[in-house]
């Protein structure tokens, strides 16, 4: 099927035979992970050149208890220059007006952010429906995703019920999610699986399918809370339903890894597992984010030893 013009994913009846018959080969799966750390070796001018597209695809976070107006301030200014001024003049990247992929905070400081970053072009994305556990009564969480789309956010992080998953109930799943996008309106809606409380790849698999159908615009692998997150075993699983769901539906749906990812050799296994499994499109803000705090500052450090051929102590990078 051609893949269709608009950019969001309207989502598509729930298609049960679909879901029950999702299989997952375990051994296969982590082979094919382990591998992907090492058949390509992205070193000197294409390194410095992936990571710099690598800053365009993080959303720039902070979801701590300490925040405040000051510290969403602070973050949005790193997220108009992500690089040093020195940086980007050594690297000669100053047409390139590199910015993040979006700024996500608390529904709290939606408003704080929305100032900070008036202007810039940069979207802020809001957490929602009882992050991270979800298990704020329903209306409560339908109602949050209201205000938070009131208060001007760009997009929406709302994470699913996982004893949905965990008893095999997709309709309510499903149900679920629809309203939750329903509630969206125009704010792009991010599903956060919270894939280290699903249990098998399988349950993984299948919740991809019936948020993809339900209407997601993302689908992310945590909230970043729990005890395992993103891990390439379950991003190659949820890649893999992102591109059987394109060929059935026509749509393109983003994928978003976060929790954990803190290295630059880290973002770079992601791209490529992107590149391999979903090809050049999903290489790009609209469909691929990193969801990060301290990524930022290891990517900024990588450049800074490529530039000087030092490596900078942490404390010396801005974000530090």
């Amino acid at each position: 099927m051609a893949t269709k013009t608009s950019k969001r994913n309207p989502g598509i009846p729930l298609d049960m035979g679909w879901v029950r018959a999702t299989t997952v080969n375990l051994s296969a799966t982590q082979r094919r992970a382990a591998t992907l750390t090492t058949r390509r070796s992205v070193k000197n001018d294409w390194q410095a050149a992936w990571l710099l597209r690598a800053i365009t695809m993080i959303d720039l976070t902070t979801l701590a208890g300490d925040d405040t107006p000051g510290k969403v301030t602070r973050l949005c200014a790193k997220a108009r220059q992500p690089l040093r001024q020195d940086l980007i003049e050594a690297l000669a990247v100053e047409s390139l007006n590199l910015t993040v992929g979006a700024v996500c905070v608390y529904h709290q400081r939606v408003k704080e952010a929305i100032a900070a970053l008036r202007g810039s072009g940069i979207p802020v994305a809001a957490v929602s429906t009882g992050f991270p556990a979800g298990l704020n009564p329903f209306p409560q969480r339908i109602e949050e995703i209201h205000q938070s789309v009131e208060a001007g956010a760009d997009e929406i992080d709302i994470v699913i019920s996982r004893e949905h998953v965990l008893q095999g109930n997709w309709d309510a799943l499903y149900d679920e999610v629809c309203e939750m996008r329903r509630a969206c309106g125009d704010a792009h809606m991010k599903t956060i699986l919270a894939t280290g409380e699903l249990g098998p790849l399988w349950h993984v698999a299948q919740a991809s399918k019936v948020c993809m159908m339900a209407g997601a615009d993302f689908i992310k692998t945590s909230t970043g809370k729990e005890s395992v997150n993103a891990t390439l075993e379950v991003g190659l699983t949820m890649v893999r339903e992102i591109r059987a769901y394109q060929a059935i539906s026509g749509y393109k749906v983003g994928f978003k890894p976060a929790g954990g990812i803190s290295s630059a050799k880290d973002a770079l296994n992601w791209l490529i597992l992107i590149k391999e499994e979903l090809g050049d499109d999903w290489l790009n803000s609209q469909l691929f984010r990193f969801g990060a705090s301290g990524l930022l500052t290891d990517i900024e450090r990588q450049l800074s030893h490529y530039v000087s051929g030092r490596y900078a102590a942490r404390h010396h990078m801005p974000m530090a």
